[in-house]
């Protein structure tokens, strides 16, 4: 099988302790766990990061990404103009602190309205492929998980968490297959299109582990590793 690891990490920008600041300490559980489930990929022959974007598009390994737009205009990764979306500059920063840093790498954006269909098929193609991939799959959970969310809560904002948290753990492709994307958009998770990509590697057969899953400022955040 050419999906010969993967792992699902969310992208705050916050996890970069220069736009934290002070507050950088509070999520270093979930800078741990991230670098932890990449670490794992380092097995691997190539990398392969999706995240969520406007519109469907590959970059490859060198493309940049920056955080100017969230206070720290002198964290970068890549070169030339950035531009990366944030969950695939976030997923750059984070590959760069792991044993997987120097494998070669390329990126894959996916419109956040993309169908279920057309993630499962991305999803397969991937796993059809011939290489030894490593798949980085970089998505929040809801932003209506509290009051002080950036949205205010949902009450349907912990059960949807809930439901995709059970399914990276079980690697349960089905139940990612079926995720809502109406309710989804309703409670702005923006890794509902991604995880679907990684259902569509899933079926293919890999086992779950999920580390973290907590909501530390009203969205959901998961990390899990497959093998």
């Amino acid at each position: 099988m050419p999906v010969v690891s993967a792992a699902v990490c969310p992208h705050p920008p916050l996890l970069v302790p220069e736009v934290a600041s002070g507050a950088a300490g509070d999520l270093d559980d979930l800078r741990a766990a991230c670098l932890s489930a990449i670490d794992h990929l380092s097995a691997a022959d190539r990398l392969l990061v999706v995240g969520s974007g406007v519109a469907q598009q590959q970059y490859d390994g060198a493309a940049a990404g920056t955080f100017g737009a969230y206070g720290a205009p002198g964290v970068r990764v890549g070169a030339g103009d950035p531009v990366l979306p944030l969950s695939l500059a976030m997923g750059a920063w984070l590959i760069e602190q792991t044993k997987a840093a120097d494998l070669p790498r390329t990126y894959l954006a996916v419109p956040a309205d993309a169908s279920p269909a057309h993630c499962l098929e991305l999803g397969r193609e991937i796993a059809a492929g011939n290489d030894r991939i490593g798949l980085l799959v970089m998505g929040d959970g809801s932003a209506r998980r509290s009051e002080h969310s950036p949205v205010h809560l949902h009450p349907r904002a912990e059960m949807f968490d809930t439901t995709v948290a059970n399914a990276l753990d079980r690697a349960d492709s089905a139940v990612l297959a079926a995720l809502d994307p109406d309710l989804a958009a309703e409670l702005q998770a923006a890794g509902r299109a991604p995880w679907q990509v990684l259902a569509g590697v899933l079926e293919a057969g890999l086992t779950g582990n999920l580390t973290y899953h907590a909501a530390p400022y009203g969205v959901g955040y998961f990390v899990a590793a497959f093998t």
